[in-house]
């Protein structure tokens, strides 16, 4: 059954595709081709660009289809920077575990974001596949939403187990692994023969984690808009800006100690939304204007109550 990708024609699919690649060539292998880790200003000025394009991006919608595909796609985009943010916290949990020293986290990144893009590709176009043929699958993409806001609220700590993982288990049966990393090197020869490196585990969580939150944050953008295109290039423009956001702000996410129940409050807003799509329309406008106070409140409510000080 062929899936329904909208009313934009090829030329547009084709041309943000253009766009995109030129972007990740300039980010991972002009700009940035040596991995290293990135200065704030290097990650401020980096991310702040990504953010102008996803706007600009935005105005191109709003001139080519209205008022309403820009406003879906800007909650779009919101809702997946938010929860990227959320994604931080694991990766920084992952590289503790496996002790990944700060000059090998970029490379893990890099590769993480090309993974990731193909990732979300596959299961965006496997959720407009369900929508378009089982309408009742909005119950349950709605309920997962809800679980997981719901989940997040209530789970007092983050917990990363990499050796329970099914594809790091799968991999350390089939794959002779290291015992100790080899500089920035995925694979090397010793006097045994081929192995890998523990790198490729660090980077088989990290592609674990991003399809863990996948399952969530594509359904949480569905609710807003059913149109693949929109769901599609809000997720890319995210994930674009997720390693430079990283080292933006790796060292200050623990002091929006509210932003995780806020992303927790959205999840559960947008959930109830689509499972009562079918029965109560709720307009794009008055769910951005929701998102945006409750991540918004979020954030301020952090700055003027820090967590307290440990020690």
């Amino acid at each position: 059954m062929p899936i329904d990708l909208g009313h934009h024609p090829p030329i547009v699919w084709g041309g943000f595709t253009l766009v995109v690649a030129v972007l990740l060539v300039l980010d991972l292998f002009v700009v940035n081709r040596k991995s290293h880790v990135l200065t704030l200003a290097e990650a401020a000025r980096w991310f702040g660009a990504l953010v102008a394009l996803a706007l600009l991006f935005g105005l191109f919608l709003l001139g080519r289809e209205g008022p309403r595909a820009m406003l879906e796609y800007y909650t779009g985009y919101l809702i997946e920077l938010s929860l990227s943010v959320d994604n931080l916290f694991v990766f920084i949990l992952v590289f503790q575990y496996f002790a990944v020293p700060a000059a090998l986290q970029p490379k893990v990144l890099k590769w993480g974001i090309l993974g990731a893009l193909i990732l979300r590709a596959l299961m965006i176009l496997g959720g407009a596949l369900l929508l378009q043929e089982f309408s009742w699958i909005t119950w349950v993409f709605g309920a997962i939403l809800v679980f997981t806001g719901w989940k997040m609220l209530t789970r007092s700590e983050e917990r990363v187990e990499p050796e329970r993982n099914p594809v790091v288990r799968l991999a350390r049966r089939l794959l002779p692994v290291g015992d100790s990393f080899e500089g920035d090197r995925f694979v090397v020869r010793g006097l045994r023969g081929w192995r890998v490196t523990p790198l490729v585990l660090v980077l088989l969580t990290v592609e674990w984690t991003d399809l863990v939150f996948a399952i969530d944050s594509i359904p949480a953008v569905f609710a807003v808009t059913r149109d693949p295109f929109i769901v599609y290039s809000s997720n890319v423009f995210a994930i674009l800006g997720l390693r430079a956001l990283f080292f933006l702000v790796a060292g200050l996410l623990e002091k929006f100690r509210y932003l995780k129940t806020g992303v927790a409050v959205v999840l559960v807003f947008v959930g109830i939304k689509m499972a009562a799509s079918p029965f109560v329309h709720v307009p794009i406008g008055l769910s951005l204007g929701v998102i945006v106070g409750v991540l918004g409140g979020a954030v301020v409510l952090s700055l003027r109550r820090p967590a307290p000080a440990t020690g």
